[in-house]
């Protein structure tokens, strides 16, 4: 299904902290989202676990991106 309007649709969330993590170091993020699994011992498998459990965070994470690719 098409969705237009959705500048999300079809991006992978493991793409999208790929990108982030390119384009800003961990502190950054930590000081864009202030989530735990940015400051301690940060890493992308990590990160994508617990976003994957936790729908505010990952909507703030989905805006960091939008942001960062405009």
């Amino acid at each position: 299904m098409q969705q237009p309007n959705n500048p999300l649709h079809g991006i992978k969330l493991s793409d999208i902290m790929e990108h982030l993590t390119q384009n800003y170091t961990w502190n950054e993020l930590a000081a864009e989202i202030n989530i735990n699994c940015f400051k301690n011992d940060p890493s992308i498998k990590s990160s994508l676990k617990f976003l994957r459990r936790t729908p505010w965070a990952r909507k703030k994470v989905e805006e960091l991106y939008l942001k960062s690719i405009t």
